[in-house]
């Protein structure tokens, strides 16, 4: 798992069955990745909900987020639509894992990413992180916290 002060690892993923989105694209702004375990499940949907719902505060940091787990770009764009989600789901399908494992949260033998959080400066270097039990929704409030220390007005470049 890439720590606190390190450089995020690059990646490029599917965000459509024919568009790809690549982490260095999105410099110059804060991201938030989730990493979560799958489409469709109870928790991973009351999770991404809730940051849909928090979007108005993600863009108040000028923050991206982007959720990423193993299903297909097909699967996303389903699960995307039912929940009216209005951020990017990428697939971590093909390699399976590929950019979860680059991370350090891929589990096996489940086949699944863990529900990880990481907060990525303007720069592309990790600013905060956390690993939450499978079954419980980690909330938003350590996100908002890393972003709020990232603010101009706390010494922080975004």
């Amino acid at each position: 798992m890439p720590a606190v002060g390190e450089p995020a690892p690059d990646f490029t993923l599917h965000s459509t069955p024919d568009q790809t989105l690549s982490l260095s694209q999105l410099r110059g702004h804060p991201v938030v990745l989730a990493f979560y375990p799958a489409d469709w499940s109870p928790v991973c949907g009351d999770q991404m909900a809730l940051y849909n719902e928090l979007m108005p505060e993600f863009r108040r940091f000028h923050a991206t987020v982007i959720g990423i787990s193993v299903d297909g770009p097909w699967c996303h764009a389903a699960f995307a639509l039912d929940r009216k989600l209005h951020f990017p789901l990428l697939a971590d399908f093909e390699p399976k894992g590929e950019v979860s494992r680059r991370y350090g949260v891929y589990q096996l033998p489940e086949g699944i990413s863990e529900r990880a959080l990481f907060v990525i400066d303007a720069e592309g270097i990790v600013r905060w992180s956390y690993v939450s039990p499978s079954g419980i929704n980690p909330g938003a409030d350590g996100i908002l916290e890393a972003l709020e220390a990232l603010s101009p007005t706390n010494g922080a470049r975004s």
